[in-house]
């Protein structure tokens, strides 16, 4: 069970169940699966980026994380607490079924990439 201080994490992309980088969420309980309509995705090739942007529901997974996974996850999408737009990805509070979730949101342009505004991404 979660500790005093957990939080919650929707993840979109790598970090996904079956994904390369779903190792990083070891031991985090997956809470629940559902859309979100404040996102939309960008296919950046081998992973993506979410941007707030309406959408007709992009599919996440949420997770109980520890401080320390949290931790581990900035780190991994080069989110900077310091200065946030100096990364990669910052990241937000959205609203869930489940509660609050911490979504990383990508901070790099998106001229000429494909949206997903509907569904979940996939690596090709």
């Amino acid at each position: 069970m979660g500790g005093a201080g957990d939080t919650l994490v929707a993840v979109y992309g790598t970090l996904k169940q079956g994904e390369g980088n779903h190792r990083w969420l070891a031991g985090s309980p997956r809470l629940a699966r559902c859309l979100l309509r404040g996102i939309t995705l960008y296919d950046l090739g081998p992973y993506p980026g979410a941007r707030l942007e309406p959408s007709e529901g992009v599919e996440v997974e949420i997770y109980r994380v520890s401080p320390e996974t949290l931790q581990q996850l900035d780190r991994l999408e080069d989110y900077r607490p310091a200065n946030p737009a100096a990364g990669e990805y910052g990241r937000v509070q959205l609203e869930t079924p489940v509660g609050l979730a911490w979504v990383y949101i990508y901070n790099g342009a998106i001229n000429d990439l494909r949206a997903i505004r509907r569904g979940g991404w996939r690596r090709a």
